[in-house]
């Protein structure tokens, strides 16, 4: 990638012998006359360097220098000053009106180029890492507006479901952390986060006559309520930033021996997060009132819980379970 560079001299001769020296390498190079065409170009360019001559007139040097330090849209462009000044105090003042470097004519060539160069290095390294912070924050901003619409989706469902409501924030939550205990890493974590937020979606699909009956469901009722997890599948799938998450969505009616479904998968064929999502989803569904049913004890879920470890539940999930939730 080449760099430009902005030459400010009142002289001719000046800018021709810096042309003249930086001419062959990987620059592009622009020309200032005095200090104000200087402004006027460093704001329309943004070069990456600017050779700044000392004595001008009508705006020295330092003048300009200072002037561009108090520009935010240019002041981190770096500046070397070029002059015939070679004593201590002027090299000061240069450096005291924002000047990164400060080289004394007559030029080394070889000097100037090396010089040039390391600082032309330095600012594409400063961009670039500015650029990805950048990409960074706003990449993160991005991540921020999609999980709040993962959580508006959730209290949409919950919202529909009076009977449920504040089910999918406690699940969510315990299974995060189920996980968590277990060892997944984080970033794991939070396609389960995203996934437990949303394991109901699918319910969308089903009818509100099925899903809000105040009664059992006949058997073709519950053959239609059984599709949920492949209508949450087809919501999804095509979000590809949700389809790490999927796996609870889909999967977590499935059960260790086989018998659940949509797909009948079996032990450790079923994802992990399902898994875990499965008990805690039981646990805290058998807690709370239901049209059909009311509330268990804690003691009679915790013997069912217990009951279906190597039937419906992984057991090793059972046992961590009702170390972390029950026992602690």
């Amino acid at each position: 990638m080449r760099s430009t560079i902005l030459i400010v001299d009142d002289e001719r001769s000046s800018r021709e012998t810096l042309q003249s020296i930086l001419e062959g390498e990987e620059y592009d190079l622009e020309m200032a006359e005095n200090g104000f065409d200087a402004l006027e170009k460093a704001r329309r360019l943004l070069p990456d360097v600017i050779l700044l001559d000392v004595m001008m007139p009508g705006m020295t040097g330092f003048e300009v220098c200072r002037a561009i330090r108090e520009d935010v849209s240019v002041a981190e462009i770096p500046i070397i000053m070029v002059t015939a000044l070679d004593d201590r105090q002027s090299l000061m003042r240069g450096l005291g009106s924002g000047a990164d470097d400060f080289i004394t004519k007559p030029y080394d060539r070889f000097e100037l180029r090396a010089r040039l160069m390391g600082i032309t290095r330095l600012n594409r390294y400063r961009k670039l890492v500015d650029e990805r912070a950048g990409l960074e924050a706003a990449h993160q901003k991005l991540k921020k507006a999609y999980d709040e619409t993962i959580t508006g989706w959730s209290r949409a469902m919950d919202l529909r479901d009076k009977e449920t409501e504040g089910h999918t924030q406690r699940v969510t939550e315990m299974t995060v952390h189920l996980g968590r205990v277990i060892g997944m890493p984080e970033e794991e974590l939070e396609h389960v986060r995203r996934g437990a937020l949303l394991h109901d979606m699918g319910k969308l699909g089903v009818p509100d006559g099925i899903l809000l009956k105040p009664g059992e469901l006949t058997e073709e009722e519950w053959d239609n309520m059984r599709q949920h997890p492949l209508y949450a599948r087809e919501m999804l799938e095509k979000i590809e930033y949700l389809n790490p998450a999927l796996d609870i969505p889909v999967y977590h009616h499935e059960k260790w021996d086989g018998s659940g479904y949509p797909s009948g998968l079996k032990g450790e064929k079923i994802p992990l997060a399902a898994r875990l999502f499965a008990v805690v989803d039981v646990w805290d569904a058998l807690l709370s009132d239901r049209p059909y049913r009311p509330a268990w004890s804690k003691e009679r879920t915790i013997a069912y819980i217990k009951s279906q470890a190597g039937k419906h539940f992984d057991p090793h999930i059972v046992e961590k379970f009702i170390e972390l939730f029950i026992e602690t």
